[in-house]
């Protein structure tokens, strides 16, 4: 009776499935529903993390004991090591576990480090009891009790990093990009997806940071494992509704394939138009045959069907060697990857601008003037500002700018900017926030208080570079996240997400080297350097400077890059050809 029932139940026509493996049922699975139970374990999982992430480096300099510069560095390598394990995420969810199952297994690890850290820090790291504010620094910590917090906090980037790219993705999963309307919601996930990630973060931000502030680091550390567990309950709670794409074999060994073939078939030539290549018949439901590019003609060499291929599959009685011989879709995979790689380069220095927010902006607010009458504002909390910013810039986008966008475009009718124009706008925005920045620094310097770290400007000076990094972010990492989720293969798409992830783990970096050897540099001659512990006797608005002039060069590069760029066409998907040659 089910089977029979199933006929006449519409099903999607991206080969998603349901969890018994079956084809999803459009009306019983997936859409906003369970998109919706996703974007609050998203907020949910954004305030856990942030609820650590935005003091880190307060709580490294209060209660662990390091300088500015060093705990700095510090949370830039913290920060890069999250999304470094965003790879790893990826790679088990698009190759063994599936989606769903990446993101339950991760959130619970994300959980056990937050509460391991919430328990080291209450009964190992406060001592003497009442420290941890800055008037009251913790004393000296044995190597044990380091120890603990740095695989507590290491635990949560895991957690964190392997959940996040997942989740992003199977939250796309669950419309069916084939039909019109839900394709249309597909996109606009991503802009709300966006939008509860900074919205997660808000409450930590604000009530969350303003206890730490205060030294009541355990009551934050609590709460924000409360909150990860929450969000994971939550997301375990929609399973019966979830639509899944079933890991296939792994992306690198279809990868391996293509550079393997290529490279044995080296001596062909490819300069000629008559070429016999090779297009598989058989394919997964739900995948699409990618059209033949021109571009990167060297790897074409592994679609040329030649002699030996035919010969090897008469012996093996099979099919061809896919280590001889791979499907032009195949070799277009791997194309696509390559054409992504120049584009996700110059997304790493945008990377390096933001990542500012957790580090130095921070610093720069703890030196100015924070209090109204008796209130004292948590540097950190300016981050507000910022979401704040993605949430306004999110709906005018939506709204307002991207009709209007449409109406302008005379090439395209009725198309708005493209995910790459999108981007290129983040990297103009960005170099405009950190001139402001910049100019901020120079006027808290003039108006510095020489008998102690700080300014008379007040702290709200810095509301103009945040709000305009959070202008950048909704162009540049929500264009980001559209872009290489629309263009990478069917069997790489948590690939895609963790790149953008992963350009992010590579501005932290990139930041934490840029911060030493500026310091190396400008400390020469028994000089203070341009991050000094104390910022008064520094120049830390020749770094912002420098980062402007670093992230517009970018910009020139990346325009470059985007003028070269090819979007990718593919054909019907299997099992969209298949409905219409029933009909």
């Amino acid at each position: 009776m089910d089977q029979k029932v199933r006929q006449f139940e519409v099903c999607t026509q991206d080969g998603s499935v349901d969890r018994h493996g079956n084809p999803a049922v459009r009306a019983k699975t997936g859409k906003w529903l369970t998109a919706i139970l996703i974007l609050v374990n998203q907020g949910l999982a954004t305030l856990a993390f942030f609820g650590v992430g935005v003091n880190l480096v307060l709580f490294l300099t209060r209660v662990m004991g390091q300088d500015n510069a060093e705990a700095a560095n510090n949370v830039s390598k913290w920060t890069g090591t999250v999304y470094i394990f965003s790879l790893l995420g990826a790679f088990l969810s698009d190759s063994y576990w599936g989606r769903y199952k990446t993101c339950a297994i991760f959130q619970a690890s994300f959980v056990a480090g937050l509460v391991m850290l919430s328990l080291s820090t209450g009964a190992l790291l406060l001592e003497p009891s009442g420290c941890g504010v800055e008037e009251s620094p913790c004393k000296p910590h044995s190597t044990f009790k380091t120890v603990i917090f740095y695989l507590s906090v290491y635990l949560i980037a895991l957690g964190y990093g392997g959940y996040q790219p997942n989740i992003a993705t199977f939250g796309a999963d669950q419309f069916d990009a084939d039909d019109s309307v839900e394709g249309h919601s597909k996109i606009a996930f991503f802009s709300y997806f966006y939008l509860a990630l900074n919205l997660g973060s808000l409450f930590s931000n604000t009530v969350l940071s303003y206890f730490e502030d205060q030294g009541d680091w355990p009551l934050g550390f609590w709460a924000s494992a409360g909150s990860a567990f929450a969000g994971l309950v939550l997301f375990l709670t929609g399973t019966p509704k979830y639509r899944h794409f079933t890991p296939r074999e792994s992306p690198w060994s279809r990868f391996c394939q293509v550079l393997v073939a290529a490279t044995r078939k080296g001596k062909i030539d490819v300069n000629y138009e008559d070429m016999n290549l090779y297009d598989s018949e058989t394919q997964r439901t739900g995948d699409k045959k990618i059209l033949h590019t021109s571009g990167f003609r060297f790897l074409d060499r592994a679609a040329i069907v030649t002699p030996d291929d035919d010969a090897e599959k008469v012996e093996s009685g099979s099919t061809y060697n896919p280590w001889r011989l791979c499907s032009v879709t195949q070799v277009e995979e791997v194309k696509c990857v390559f054409r992504l790689i120049p584009i996700w380069l110059c997304t790493i220095l945008y990377s390096v601008v933001f990542t500012q927010m957790a580090s130095l902006f921070v610093e720069q607010g703890a030196a100015m003037k924070t209090n109204i009458k008796d209130f004292k504002i948590p540097a950190s909390s300016m981050s507000s500002f910022d979401i704040l910013s993605v949430a306004l810039f999110i709906f005018a986008y939506r709204r307002f700018l991207d009709p209007l966008f449409a109406r302008l475009n005379k090439t395209e009718p009725n198309k708005g900017l493209t995910e790459l124009q999108r981007m290129g706008i983040g990297l103009v925005i960005a170099v405009m926030a950190m001139i402001s920045a910049g100019i901020v620094e120079v006027y808290r310097l003039k108006h510095k208080e020489t008998a102690s770290n700080s300014s008379s400007l007040s702290i709200f000076w810095q509301v103009p570079q945040y709000m305009m990094i959070g202008a950048s972010e909704v162009f540049m990492y929500v264009g980001q996240l559209e872009f290489f989720n629309s263009q990478a293969p069917t069997g790489l798409k948590s690939f895609a997400s963790a790149l953008c992830m992963a350009s992010i783990s590579l501005g932290n970096y990139v930041s934490s080297l840029l911060v030493s050897i500026v310091m190396s540099i400008s400390t020469r001659d028994d000089l203070p350097g341009w991050i000094p512990g104390n910022l008064n006797k520094g120049h830390l608005d020749r770094f912002y400077f420098l980062l402007a002039g670093l992230t517009a060069a970018d910009f020139v590069v990346y325009l470059v890059c985007a003028k070269w760029y090819k979007y990718i066409k593919s054909e019907a998907s299997y099992s969209e050809s298949s409905a219409e040659e029933e009909v």
